[in-house]
């Protein structure tokens, strides 16, 4: 997704990882974030549920070939709790997920996901049920974050959802990259420096 670029909806195939609060340490253990950037973090995301400690890999339905082309990524309550490290939220983006679906989110994860362009949709746990059994019956099922409708929409069946305003309006007016709005308006930064007295050579 590229910066300022409106976000209407999201698709892709689903992956369900069950629990409640999920925390960042687990989303990204902490002995991963010796990093200078975010790049390479999506190869550990949920590291230690996913591997033995010798490294061979564990019985977790991210590393089920079935689900290896998912983008969407489906939990259930209190999602991304815990620290506020930044690296949880980029380990899942890295890792080429470009949405969450789940019963409810801790605050600060959210605000990182929406600042990367990944939306972050709360569903009730009846409908969480019912897409995640949607999901492991047919791995292949599309879904899609109908972002302006605030509703998914898989197969023959649709979920309401709920994204909060701040986000859904960051989302549709192409402003939920701060960072990318600064260094697109860069030309008129300066020139409005060049305008301040204090800033003249």
């Amino acid at each position: 997704m590229a910066a300022l670029d409106k976000i209407t909806s999201v698709s892709g195939k689903g992956v369900y990882v069950p629990g409640s609060d999920i925390d960042t340490d687990r989303i990204i253990p902490a002995r991963f974030m010796k990093c200078v950037t975010f790049d390479g973090l999506g190869e550990y995301l949920f590291y230690d549920v996913r591997h033995e400690e010798d490294g061979t890999l564990k019985d977790h339905p991210l590393n089920d070939d079935k689900f290896a082309d998912s983008s969407i990524l489906i939990s259930g309550i209190n999602f991304g709790c815990g620290s506020s490290r930044e690296h949880a939220p980029q380990a899942i983006y890295r890792a080429g997920f470009n949405a969450v679906i789940a019963q409810s989110f801790a605050e600060i994860f959210f605000g990182n996901c929406a600042t990367l362009g990944v939306p972050c949709a709360i569903a009730t746990a009846e409908n969480i049920d019912k897409l995640a059994a949607a999901v492991n019956a047919d791995p292949s099922t599309e879904i899609t974050i109908d972002v302006e409708k605030c509703e998914v929409r898989y197969g023959d069946d649709s979920i309401p959802v709920e994204i909060p305003s701040t986000a859904r309006d960051a989302f549709l007016s192409a402003q939920w990259d701060p960072i990318g709005e600064l260094l697109e308006a860069n030309d008129q930064i300066e020139a409005t420096a060049n305008q301040l007295p204090y800033f003249a050579s």
